[in-house]
């Protein structure tokens, strides 16, 4: 009799929606930049995320979450193309404009599960996307970046967007209070997905003030692979491009201090905006048949390696945090599978009981936290543009860089931070010649036919040059005086 009880108890864990005869409600909360290593409860003690804490300590954290690199200098856009379609970059077809040959993940879910599907926030992919992705939305904000404190948004009724409206309130807040006011006003007649995608802690970094004295005050230590400017030029917009010219060269301790108080600011301030969301699904009629994602787009360098941005393939800047938390999910649990954001679209699937489309590169991850199995990939491959490749098996990650014939090899076990290059010593000869043949195999299953190396490669020196750099259009004033010497002719160039 104990065992029978047993047996059902696990059954009912196991697969709690098809035991309840009804398909869970999904909410996708989607931050912007944030890097996989800003989070207290996955080992930082100088960040105050008391809600993403919470949120680990009920769910199941993937601490080896990756974007699959980019076609872009804008990575959202790519990894966003990415979710949406279950592809990797570079199996997408019609890339980044329509991808008229791919279901898209909320279209999915109503056409073969009934979903209703709503966006909030962030959409980076275009009006067409858009239309064929969601019906309906509220403050959707079309655009990659914008000033937190003033920006503009719409709404999305029967895939037709409405007349722009000023926010009225800070980025994070305006999102969170479209999420709950859904949350509040849907019946449980129908499952829903709801998509919440934020603009933070994508700059300007300009939280609310006391959010970023909270840090000035206590101020967090530097990343420990801090460097004053990048030492060879790994591409065009990952050295000169605008993101790395949010400061001058080199970079001092003072102003890295300074931006990264700003951007745990910006990550804090989202972190009670994740907190108002969840207390309302706690206290809605969804609560106990609703799953909760968290994720971001891929991370940041804020210093690392002497740069700031994210079109880079070091660990920074494209492992990012991803905690599940939902009925049948194990609490604290924590798995160092490989993962990628676009896997995200399988997991989904699967958890409405919505059959994938054939063909795509999304893995299910509903068997790592079901105990089913302990890896759905055994490496990541992380290709950038034509000028950045990586693989990282989970200890050895290779870096190669074709265009100045220049590469890296780091041992990840005892050099997390990929600050040692061990590829110009011959005793790891071995090593790379099977990470490139990793690395080939990789290239030959996505159609990566971008040369490794040129007969006349470019020069690998790194010039900075600080009278080029660009002010955009988005950052607020306080930013262009203490950052940009209070130059008020910003750069209008899309972003």
């Amino acid at each position: 009799m104990k065992f029978l009880s047993y047996f059902l108890l696990i059954l009912f864990v196991s697969i709690p929606v098809v035991f309840a005869g009804k398909k869970p409600n999904i909410i996708f909360l989607f931050a912007d930049d944030q890097r996989a290593d800003t989070i207290g409860a996955h080992g930082n003690p100088h960040i105050q995320t008391p809600n993403l804490d919470r949120l680990s300590e009920e769910g199941v954290s993937f601490l080896r979450n990756y974007c699959a690199g980019s076609f872009s200098g804008a990575v959202c856009v790519a990894s966003r193309a990415m979710l949406m379609t279950g592809h990797h970059w570079k199996t997408i077809k019609q890339k980044p404009k329509n991808w008229g040959a791919h279901p898209l993940l909320p279209a999915r879910l109503a056409e073969k599960g009934g979903y209703r599907t709503f966006i909030v926030g962030k959409w980076h992919n275009r009006l067409g996307t858009l239309r064929r992705a969601f019906s309906s939305g509220k403050s959707v904000y079309m655009g990659g970046m914008c000033d937190h404190t003033s920006f503009q948004v719409q709404d999305l009724t029967d895939g037709k967007l409405s007349e722009k409206r000023n926010a009225g309130a800070f980025s994070s807040t305006v999102f969170a209070d479209a999420a709950i006011d859904f949350v509040k006003n849907t019946k449980t007649d129908r499952p829903f997905f709801l998509y919440v995608a934020f603009t933070a802690p994508h700059d300007p970094r300009n939280p609310p003030e006391k959010f970023r004295q909270i840090y000035y005050d206590k101020r967090p230590p530097l990343p420990k692979n801090y460097l004053p400017q990048h030492p060879f030029k790994n591409g065009p917009q990952a050295m000169m491009g605008r993101d790395e010219g949010l400061a001058a060269w080199p970079r001092t301790k003072e102003v890295v201090s300074d931006q990264l108080c700003e951007y745990y600011g910006l990550v804090t301030h989202l972190d009670e905006q994740v907190g108002r969301i969840m207390k309302a699904v706690e206290n809605s009629p969804h609560a106990n048949n609703t799953y909760l994602i968290y994720t971001a787009d891929h991370g940041l360098a804020m210093g690392s390696h002497g740069l700031l941005g994210k079109q880079n393939v070091y660990e920074q800047s494209m492992a990012c945090p991803l905690i599940i938390r939902g009925p049948g999910i194990p609490a604290s649990k924590s798995s160092k599978s490989f993962t990628y954001v676009h896997d995200l679209y399988a997991t989904v699937c699967a958890m409405a009981g919505v059959e994938t489309p054939k063909g795509i590169d999304a893995k299910d991850l509903t068997p790592l936290w079901q105990g089913k199995s302990k890896s759905v990939r055994d490496s990541v491959f992380l290709p950038f543009q034509n000028n950045q490749r990586a693989i990282n098996d989970g200890r050895w990650k290779l870096h190669i860089y074709p265009k100045i014939n220049h590469r890296l090899l780091f041992d990840l076990q005892s050099d997390p931070h990929e600050m040692n290059n061990l590829a110009t010593n011959l005793e790891y000869a071995a090593e790379i010649k099977r990470l490139e043949s990793l690395m080939g195999k990789w290239r030959t299953r996505l159609g990566d036919n971008d040369p490794l190396q040129f007969d006349n490669p470019e020069p690998k020196e790194a010039h900075y040059n600080n009278s080029k750099r660009t002010l955009d259009v988005w950052q607020p004033q306080w930013i262009r005086d203490k950052y940009f010497g209070g130059r008020n002719t910003p750069n209008h160039g899309k972003r």
